[in-house]
């Protein structure tokens, strides 16, 4: 699982005892498990090892009365019911709330003695949720943002899968952030270069602070930027509490990093993210007021300084942001899986979902065709492509 923050139980503890997803929220948690005593035979690989009560496999699941903040939207289908005098809502939903990374969403047991078949166990699991949507009468279920081995462990006939984009940095074994941008053509590096050094210019100064070196003071600081980003976006605070950020300055120290910009001693700004042994996630981040570039420091360029100081292999910055290419980050398609009860509305949605995968086929191809790199990163990016083998 390479110590992926979002499954952790400290983090999904952390959004319900701070009032994040619960009720009055319209994420309501629903327990989606495989226990021990109940389990097949074919889900343990040695027959002799001792079942007991014990979760072999768990999968966080939410009821929801709304679409808001999963980044998988489905706005148009619930449109879709509402003029056909149809409920859209419950649905359920197996996803890390407010957070569209893409990763493992089962937490399998460890055990010891023997070794748990995941993907049989995946298998159940489809069955348990199914039967929850019975229960709620809910109009479908929706597996967000797997990641490649969770994708297969699901695979099922009456599972569609859907694509979309996202924008990833990759570490390519770079020493430094001058040996990445000697891969790019010399008008887009001589770009970054300008926009980094706009920071001095500016009088702007930025620290990088891990775990416990974010005190109580500076969350609240981040907390006041994050709401006030998304009241610029959206009208609205937010979805996450300020509790919510205190316990997990607690509990998840160890996965937490804070790039923090000052100007004469002041604060102006902060951008948070999480990271496992392999990827840096880049989640929110807010400022007192506008300066020149100041985004693109704190949520690209610090955090491709940290993914190589850490060696971590992977940058996701968080969703939309065709900006990014110009700056070094790829096009990567992500995936989400759907069941849906109406067999009509089932087989509508399939057809638009085969469109949209010939749209995002084209879409990642145009992207990938303005990345800054030399041509012979280029050439050497289409063979990797190439040779990865699609899921």
């Amino acid at each position: 699982m390479s110590n992926f923050p979002f499954l952790n139980p400290a983090f999904l503890q952390a959004l319900a005892d701070s009032g994040s997803v619960g009720p009055n929220t319209g994420w309501r948690p629903e327990l989606i498990s495989i226990e021990g005593n109940g389990v097949q035979d074919n889900c343990l690989q040695d027959k002799a090892a001792e079942k007991n009560d014990t979760i072999l496999a768990s999968m966080p699941t939410y009821a929801k009365d709304h679409s808001w903040g999963e980044y998988v939207f489905d706005w148009a289908w619930a449109n879709a019911y509402e003029r056909n005098g149809l409920d859209y809502y419950p649905k359920l939903v197996s996803t890390t709330p407010f957070s569209p990374v893409t990763g493992p969403k089962v937490r399998f047991a460890e055990r010891d003695g023997f070794q748990l078949d995941r993907r049989e166990l995946s298998q159940q699991l489809i069955g348990k949720v199914l039967t929850r949507v019975d229960e709620l009468g809910a109009s479908s279920w929706h597996l967000l943002f797997p990641d490649a081995q969770t994708l297969a462990n699901f695979s099922h006939p009456e599972l569609m899968q859907r694509c979309g984009v996202q924008f990833h940095w990759f570490n390519r074994d770079y020493q430094c952030f001058d040996d990445f941008l000697a891969t790019f053509v010399s008008r887009k590096r001589k770009m970054v270069r300008k926009e980094r050094r706009s920071m001095g210019e500016q009088n702007i100064d930025i620290d990088i602070l891990e775990g416990a070196e974010i005190n109580a003071d500076l969350w609240a600081f981040f907390f006041r930027r994050y709401q006030n980003t998304y009241m610029k976006r959206s009208g609205s605070g937010g979805y996450l509490t300020a509790d919510f950020f205190v316990r997990l300055g607690a509990t998840l120290a160890d996965n937490i990093a804070m790039a923090v910009a000052s100007k004469d001693g002041e604060r102006i700004a902060c951008a948070l993210y999480f990271h496992d042994e392999d990827t840096l996630y880049g989640r929110y981040w807010g400022c007192v007021r506008e300066y020149e570039f100041l985004h693109f420091e704190l949520c690209y360029y610090q955090g491709i300084d940290y993914a190589i100081t850490n060696k971590l292999q992977k940058f996701d910055a968080g969703a939309q942001g065709e900006h990014k290419v110009l700056r070094g980050f790829e096009p990567v398609e992500t995936h989400s899986l759907h069941w849906i009860k109406h067999p009509g509305f089932a087989e509508a949605i399939g057809k638009f979902l085969e469109q949209e995968r010939r749209d995002n086929t084209r879409y990642i191809a145009s992207a990938r065709s303005v990345l800054p790199y030399k041509q012979d990163i280029i050439e050497a990016l289409l063979v990797e492509q190439t040779q990865s083998s699609p899921v």
